[in-house]
C-alpha cells in the first residue's frame, strides 16, 4: 500500500457545520446543548496516554484539544455555536505543541464565538438561563456533571429575581447518535481509505507469518503498516491469537509463540481521522491449511458470505445473524459436531457451544459505534449509509472433550466492514485476502 504518497481523505469544515445545523434543527429554538471534550489521561506518574478526542465532540467540531466545552444555542442572535477552550500559551506550547486558542477556534474551526475555558463559570450560566431545554449526556464525566449541576442550582437560587432555569433536561445522545448512525459520502471515503490500510496490514501479517514467531511480532507488522500509511493508532487493541488463544474473544496478551500446524486469528484495524475499521482474518501459521482446518474455515466463510448477502436496504438488523447461525448449524451437523435436525438445533441454540457471540455491530467513529439495534421493540431496518461488521466464527477450545481431538484448539473468525448502499451493500475491507486460495497465495508471496 502506498497511501502515504496520496492525498488523505478528510472531513471538510462544511460537513461539521452541516452536522451542527442538523442537530440544532432537531433541538429547536429554546434548547441548548453542552458537550465537554475528552480529558487527558495519566498512564503512570508524569506520563500521559496520547490524547484522543471524544467521538461526539469530534463529530460536531473537528476540534481535537482537551479542556474544551462545545455549546450549541439554536436561534441565538449573537452566534449559535460557541467553544470554550485553552488560551494560547507560548511556554506551554513549547512543551506540548500548538493550541488553537479562542481566535483559532473561530478562524479554523468555525465557532461563531469562543472564550477562554477559564471564563466558563462567568459565561455559560448566562447562556443556560432562559433556555427551555438542556441537552446533555449525564454520567459520562462526573466532574463536569457536578459543575453543570452547580450552574443550574445557581440559576434556580435566583428564581425569585426572575432567573429561569431550563424546565427540561434531555439526553443529548438520543438525537446525536441517530445522526452519527448514518455515514455521509465523505465519512465513507475516510473509512474506505482506513479499510485499505487495514487490509494491507493483514496481508503483510500473512506474508511475514511463520512457525517460531511470537504473536506480538505479527502485531508489530500490523502497527508498522498502520503508522506508515498515516493511521497513527489501532482502532482497538489488536488480537493476535495463535491456536487455542483465538478462542478467547478479547485476547490481547499476544505473547505466545506461533506453532507449526496451528491457525492464527488476527483481529485488527486502524483508526484514521478518528474513524475505525475492524477486520479479522484467520490463516495457517505455516501457510497451508490442513483438511480439518479447511473444513471449518470453508464453513465460516460460507456463513459470512451468506450473511453479507442479507445486508441491503429493507432487511432488518438481525437477518445477517440469523442466516449465519443457520449456515453454521447445518455445517456443524454435517461435520458431526452437532447431532439432530438443523431447525431444532437452531431453536435450542445448540450452536452456542461453538459460536457464542453476535454476527456484527455498528462501526464508525467508535469501533462499537453508536446507534440503536432495536426501534420500538423491533429489529432496526437497514438503510443506506449504515455501516456494520459481519463476523461469524467457530471456536472449539483445546479442553473441549465433547469433540474428537482433531477439532480441539481451532478458532476461526472472518470479519469485514460492510456499508449499506442504495443498491445493496459494499464490502469496504474486501482487499484483505479471505478465500483459502488467496490466503495461501499471499503467504507464499505469490500475491
Amino acid at each position: 500500500m502506498s497511501a502515504g504518497a496520496s492525498v488523505y481523505p478528510r472531513i471538510a469544515a462544511r460537513e461539521y457545520a452541516r452536522r451542527r445545523r442538523e442537530l440544532m434543527a432537531l433541538m429547536g429554538e429554546g434548547g441548548i446543548a453542552i458537550l465537554p471534550s475528552a480529558r487527558e489521561l495519566v498512564r503512570n506518574r508524569d506520563n500521559r496516554f496520547p490524547f484522543r478526542q471524544d467521538s461526539d465532540f469530534h463529530y460536531l467540531s473537528g476540534f481535537d484539544e482537551p479542556d474544551a466545552v462545545l455549546v450549541l444555542v439554536p436561534g441565538r442572535r449573537h452566534g449559535q455555536y460557541l467553544l470554550f477552550c485553552r488560551e494560547r500559551d507560548r511556554e506551554r506550547e513549547s512543551w506540548d505543541g500548538p493550541r488553537a486558542g479562542p481566535e483559532g477556534a473561530c478562524e479554523r474551526f468555525g465557532a461563531d464565538d469562543a472564550f477562554p475555558i477559564g471564563d466558563i463559570d462567568d459565561i455559560l450560566p448566562g447562556l443556560i438561563e432562559g433556555r427551555e431545554r438542556l441537552y446533555y449526556a449525564m454520567g459520562r464525566q462526573p466532574e463536569f456533571d457536578h459543575q453543570l449541576t452547580g450552574w443550574i442550582n445557581g440559576i434556580r437560587a435566583r428564581a425569585r429575581s426572575g432567573a429561569n432555569p431550563p424546565g427540561e433536561f434531555l439526553d443529548l445522545d438520543h438525537i446525536l447518535h441517530e445522526l452519527r448512525l448514518f455515514k455521509s459520502a465523505a465519512e465513507l471515503r475516510v473509512i474506505r481509505h482506513a479499510a485499505a490500510i487495514s487490509a494491507a496490514a493483514h496481508e503483510r501479517a500473512m506474508r511475514i507469518c511463520r512457525p517460531g514467531l511470537f504473536e506480538y511480532q505479527l502485531e508489530a507488522e500490523l502497527l508498522h503498516e498502520f503508522v506508515g500509511n498515516g493511521a497513527r493508532s489501532p482502532a482497538y487493541n489488536s488480537i493476535v491469537g495463535g491456536g487455542a488463544n483465538g478462542c478467547v474473544m478479547h485476547y490481547v496478551a499476544n505473547d505466545a509463540p506461533l506453532r507449526d500446524g496451528e491457525l492464527v486469528l488476527v483481529d485488527a484495524g486502524c483508526e484514521f481521522e478518528h474513524y475505525a475499521t475492524d477486520i479479522t482474518r484467520t490463516f495457517p501459521v505455516n501457510g497451508r491449511f490442513t483438511a480439518t482446518q479447511q473444513a471449518l474455515y470453508e464453513l465460516v466463510l460460507a456463513a459470512q458470505l451468506a450473511a453479507i448477502r442479507e445486508v441491503a436496504p429493507g432487511r432488518h438488523w438481525n437477518e445477517p445473524h440469523d442466516t449465519a447461525v443457520r449456515v453454521i448449524t447445518e455445517g456443524l451437523r454435517d461435520l458431526g459436531l452437532l447431532d439432530g435436525e438443523p431447525r431444532e438445533l437452531v431453536e435450542t441454540e445448540a450452536w452456542r457451544r461453538f459460536y457464542m457471540c453476535r454476527t456484527g455491530h455498528w462501526l464508525g467513529l467508535d469501533v462499537h459505534d453508536v446507534g440503536d439495534y432495536r426501534v420500538g421493540g423491533e429489529w432496526r431496518v437497514l438503510e443506506p449509509g449504515m455501516l456494520l461488521t459481519i463476523e461469524p466464527g467457530i471456536y472449539i477450545g483445546a479442553d473441549n472433550r465433547d469433540v474428537a481431538p482433531k477439532w480441539r484448539g481451532i478458532a476461526i473468525r472472518i470479519e469485514d466492514d460492510v456499508a449499506v448502499t442504495r443498491a445493496g451493500h459494499e464490502v469496504l475491507s474486501a482487499a484483505a485476502p479471505k478465500t483459502i486460495a488467496a490466503i495461501e497465495r499471499a503467504m507464499a508471496g505469490a500475491g
